[in-house]
């Protein structure tokens, strides 16, 4: 017996409605991909932070490279 609390109340979910039990299934679905995201996001930051990091230590040398000609 599965518990779920929507607004402060309390509810076991095999006594919900089929529509209701929908619902909480898309929003049970929803907050997976929300999660997925969030993981996704946090991959894409860590990249751009090591391009940023390179693109950095590309012009620096560069720079150097410049000023010994």
């Amino acid at each position: 017996m599965a518990k779920i609390t929507i607004d402060g109340r309390e509810y076991e979910t095999e006594n919900l409605a089929d529509e209701a039990k929908k619902q909480l299934s898309m929003i049970q679905f929803v907050d997976r991909r929300i999660v997925e995201l969030q993981a996704q996001i946090a991959v894409c930051q860590t990249a751009r932070s090591a391009y940023g990091k390179a693109l950095s230590e590309h012009l620096a040398a560069q720079q150097a490279s410049e000023q010994q000609q």
